[in-house]
């Protein structure tokens, strides 16, 4: 019996893809077409999504089970919106806007997303400059390598050239790599390594573009 082919797995660094968001971009992505762009044109079975969330004072879980449950979040963000002054609207608009943010993960779950968030980190400098960080590129590598006996194939949403070494080893291993990034923010080894697998994802605009 002839052995079965693993599948394509499309992994997503939402940092690095969509940094600056729709302004930067210039057009807002269609993130239902997106996976089923992946799917029709890469044959793709699973696509994770790597990005931050800003909890608060959200409890995790214990006993090492990070997973986020995005409906106790927003519960927990809603609850906590309500107590805050009236007046301070610049903390209910910094709510507000993490709400959203939880509910557009929600879509994306629904979507068919495997959603890999990893609760940003929150650091003040001596001047008082609050600076808030989630990288996820070893949570990135880590699936990357922790699933590399499941897919054939992987199709990186990402430019950043800290993954090179990692893509560069799956490669050795025999696993097709295809790069679908932002040409602009493609780290040249990226696209070295990629080669005629390298798609700028700003060509796809008339494909994902979400019609309002």
């Amino acid at each position: 019996m002839a052995k079965r082919k693993k599948p394509i797995y499309a992994f997503v660094d939402a940092a690095n893809l969509f940094y600056g968001g729709e302004k930067s971009l210039g057009w807002k992505v269609d993130y239902k077409k997106l996976i089923n762009y992946l799917k029709e044109k890469y044959n793709v079975s699973r696509v994770f999504y790597f990005a931050g969330v800003e909890i608060y004072d959200f409890p995790l879980p214990s006993g090492g089970n990070d997973k986020i449950n995005l409906n106790k979040l927003v519960n927990f963000l809603d609850d906590k919106k309500e107590k805050i002054n009236s007046k301070n609207k610049e903390s209910i608009r910094l709510l507000e806007q993490n709400i959203n943010r939880m509910k557009f993960y929600q879509k994306l779950l629904g979507f068919g997303y495997i959603l890999k968030l990893k609760p940003t980190k929150i650091f003040k400098d001596a001047n008082g400059r609050i600076t808030k960080k989630a990288n996820c590129d070893v949570d990135m590598t880590f699936e990357l390598m922790h699933l590399m006996e499941q897919y054939s194939g992987a199709v990186i949403l990402s430019g950043d050239g800290d993954f090179a070494v990692v893509l560069k080893y799956l490669q050795y291993k025999g696993r097709k790599i295809t790069i679908l990034a932002r040409g602009e923010r493609t780290a040249r080894e990226m696209r070295q390594l990629a080669g005629s697998n390298f798609r700028d994802f700003v060509y796809l605009r008339e494909r994902l573009r979400f019609d309002r």
